[in-house]
């Protein structure tokens, strides 16, 4: 089993791998690029890329959706999520986005755009330090789950200046496995009409899993599969209850499905984050009587959470999200979930296509992911991220452009 400290990014050596197309370095500090396959683009990037920043500076990012998001926890009737933006010296612009989720990211979106101000103004003071060392400075100022949405969203705009700066698709230096990925995509807490109609639609548009949000009803849950299932009768079902269900209620839901003759591909998060026996009991029995894998998703905010689960055999999969753990700490996870033959599921909070493209390309790099949950741009009424990825139905495809490819106009952002 592999404790915190030995798998800790900084300031010890990278222990995540990835192996990795490896570029060369366009900076002072070039090295060879070593003939092994198993060496990282993006680890020797770490070592070798010496950050200049001429620029950072953050604005909240405020988009209507299309409807409320209603989950077991909390409902969202619109996007304020913040911005970055990172120029290197030599011109090479980097976007993120920090993602606000209420009682899911520790952080609003006041304290975002404060802690994000405060990186940004760090940023430009330790310029001629090593990409690695820069991160670990983002890193000690913003620890933690208390801030890793803008850890995440700082990562994310300099990693894909980085990336610009050496011109790589971010998807080929986490990988190459793919320039694609096939998503789900979500239908909220809503009437059993409603439910049923957006199922119809999302039929039309070629998603084969639908992934609904229970939890907060057990009765209206079952009304909801039932009209769905009518609707949409040869999809693939994801339920996600964001902890909204008891043990026994988690166990019931799943034995009504079967006298239905519905099997989920995933049952996520049954239970409170902090029902560790909970959560194993589901997920024992989930798979023990119909198969069914059991995902940690709030219950898995870092290394420690994927320890605990791996030794108590808790759930099948982890769902990482870049908002809970940040970049770093999501490749740390990833690499210790991948080492004690857990699955992986790549999420998102509500993003617009910089954070969703961002993890997109990481997911299609590294090739990894048995489950994919990046649909939340498609849930929102306006889009203001300019290029980046395509998307064809329930697949989005990433173009050789450098980086992730997308941006904002920056006078138009609040």
């Amino acid at each position: 089993m592999f404790s915190q400290s030995a798998i800790s990014f900084f300031p010890k050596p990278l222990k995540f791998q990835l192996p990795i197309f490896n570029p060369y370095v366009k900076n002072s500090m070039q090295v060879p690029v070593p003939s092994s396959t198993t060496n990282s683009g993006f680890k020797n990037l770490l070592e070798t890329f010496t950050v200049e920043v001429h620029k950072a500076e953050n604005r909240p990012l405020n988009v209507p959706l299309i409807s409320p998001f209603t989950i077991a926890t909390s409902r969202l009737d619109k996007v304020e999520n913040v911005a970055i933006k990172i120029e290197l010296k030599d011109g090479c612009v980097g976007w993120g986005e920090a993602p606000i989720l209420p009682f899911v990211t520790a952080e609003d979106q006041p304290t975002a755009m404060v802690k994000a101000k405060e990186a940004c103004e760090m940023l430009k003071s330790c310029s001629f330090m090593t990409l690695g060392a820069v991160l670990g400075e983002v890193s000690d100022l913003l620890p933690g789950h208390q801030f890793a949405s803008v850890r995440a969203g700082v990562e994310m705009a300099l990693i894909d200046a980085v990336a610009k700066s050496i011109g790589v698709p971010l998807w080929r230096l986490f990988g190459g496995a793919s320039n694609t990925i096939t998503t789900d995509i979500t239908i909220p807490i809503v009437s059993p009409a409603e439910a049923a109609a957006l199922a119809s639609k999302y039929h039309r548009q070629g998603f084969k899993t639908l992934k609904l949000k229970v939890g907060k009803n057990l009765k209206a849950d079952i009304d909801v599969l039932h009209a769905i299932r009518a609707a949409h009768p040869d999809c693939s079902f994801i339920l996600d209850a964001n902890e909204g269900y008891r043990p026994e209620e988690a166990i019931k839901v799943l034995k009504k499905l079967h006298e239905m003759g519905v099997t989920p591909v995933l049952f996520e998060q049954p239970v409170h984050r902090d029902d560790w026996e909970g959560l194993g009991c589901v997920s024992h029995f989930a798979k023990s009587k119909y198969g069914v894998s059991v995902a940690a998703d709030e219950s898995c905010r870092n290394l420690a959470d994927v320890e605990k689960i791996v030794q108590g055999e808790l759930a099948d999969v982890v769902n990482i999200k870049l908002a809970k753990v940040g970049v770093v700490g999501s490749l740390e996870i990833i690499d210790l979930a991948r080492a004690s033959s857990l699955d992986l599921m790549i999420g998102g909070m509500v993003e617009t296509r910089l954070a969703m493209g961002f993890a997109g390309h990481l997911a299609a790099g590294l090739g990894c992911f048995k489950f994919v949950d990046l649909d939340t741009p498609l849930l929102l009424a306006e889009d203001p991220v300019l290029d980046g990825y395509e998307v064809l139905g329930a697949v989005y495809k990433f173009t050789d452009a450098t980086g992730h490819g997308s941006y904002l106009h920056w006078e138009n952002v609040a």
